[in-house]
């Protein structure tokens, strides 16, 4: 058997990536290709975060080549390249930020904010660079969360710099008031500070911008969706019929002002108890999945209700960095990894391949 590309594409045609549940010919991934006698070389070109995926990615590919007849030596490179994707029609992209994902709920309490975090950690030790902007101007918990003190710093007086921890750029009103002091501003104030700590925060390059947004369904998602390129949504709740009430209404405020939903996470699945490890659904169960499928959207995950999460939330140490090899951080790392996986899925954005086109009058 002779070796040549198209052999080696059909083979590869059939190795099914464990994350994207597509092949790697489908998804583009195959690069490079390389024949010299017996060897081959070739690049696999991931278009989501995979730092802890390289390797079995890269022995997946190898063993299916490595069965070909014939075949001497297999090498391959695997690499990441996160590019930027579509985003609202009308609406252009940040300058240094490719992706920008919204985290809501339609309800508070429902662990929004900790996802948040948890989801911007987990992108970031999967290789993203990653921001997080602390979106809820009333209840900025990000400051907390991250274990951040301090003032944004200005280099130039017109925009400032991110306040960095656990590897993210983070942005707060947070960092700019009292921890005591209660925000008594209404709404157009709200949006404005919004805005200003968005556009005039001085990101850099990042792969994604995580949005830690308030609950509900008020100016400030209304202002994120018109005036700011969100590329997808990801919605919070937890089993509780409540929950999942106002949870719908978020949903189809994304869907009316055309931000597509990436998938929802419920929380506080199961109450595992800290003594005993009994598992118990104190707010019902399979309620997000219901959700899903009325909706036609994916599952995310599920996290359980335990004293940890809160603990090292409050303590400036999410799970993820806290316990990165625990369970509960392996949960929110395949989250992460779902909700990467379906950006990539997502059109790419073409606006800067256009040329700008102006009319003169000759």
């Amino acid at each position: 058997m002779t070796l040549t590309a198209e052999l080696i594409k059909q083979t590869l045609s059939q190795v099914i990536d464990p994350n994207t549940q597509k092949d790697f010919v489908t998804t583009k991934s195959v690069k490079n290709i390389q024949i010299q006698g017996a060897d081959i070389s070739l690049d696999i070109e991931l278009a989501y975060p995979a730092k802890s995926q390289l390797t079995l990615i890269r022995e997946l590919v190898s063993s299916a080549l490595q069965a070909l007849p014939g075949v001497a030596q297999v090498h391959v490179a695997v690499s990441v390249k996160i590019v930027a994707h579509a985003v609202q029609r009308g609406i252009k992209l940040m300058p240094n930020v490719k992706n920008i994902i919204a985290v809501a709920s339609g309800k508070g309490g429902v662990g929004k904010s900790t996802t948040a975090a948890n989801l911007a950690l987990a992108l970031a030790a999967e290789g993203a660079a990653v921001g997080i902007l602390d979106a809820d101007i009333y209840g900025p918990s990000q400051p907390m969360m991250m274990g951040i003190q301090g003032r944004p710093e200005t280099l130039d007086g017109k925009t400032m710099e991110p306040l960095e921890n656990h590897g993210l750029q983070v942005s707060s009103i947070g960092f700019m008031i009292d921890p005591d002091e209660p925000m008594v501003w209404r709404g157009p104030i709200v949006t404005q500070a919004l805005q200003q700590l968005l556009q005039q925060t001085n990101w850099r390059d990042l792969d994604y911008l995580i949005v830690d947004m308030p609950p509900g369904t008020g100016d400030v998602q209304l202002t994120l969706s018109q005036k700011v390129p969100v590329t997808g949504a990801v919605i919070v709740t937890t089993p509780q019929d409540i929950a999942l009430l106002d949870a719908r209404k978020g949903l189809k405020m994304f869907e009316k002002v055309d931000i597509p939903i990436i998938g929802i996470v419920e929380n506080m699945s199961t109450h595992i108890c800290s003594n005993c490890g009994h598992a118990e659904s104190i707010f019902g169960e399979g309620g997000g999945q219901k959700m899903c499928a009325d909706f036609g959207l994916d599952f995310l995950g599920g996290l359980p209700l335990t004293m940890s999460i809160r603990q090292q939330a409050d303590s400036g140490q999410p799970t993820v960095v806290a316990d990165p090899d625990g369970p509960i951080a392996a949960i929110y790392k395949d989250i992460a990894r779902r909700v990467a996986v379906k950006v990539a899925d997502k059109a790419k954005d073409m606006s800067s391949k256009f040329p700008s086109i102006s009319i003169q009058h000759t």
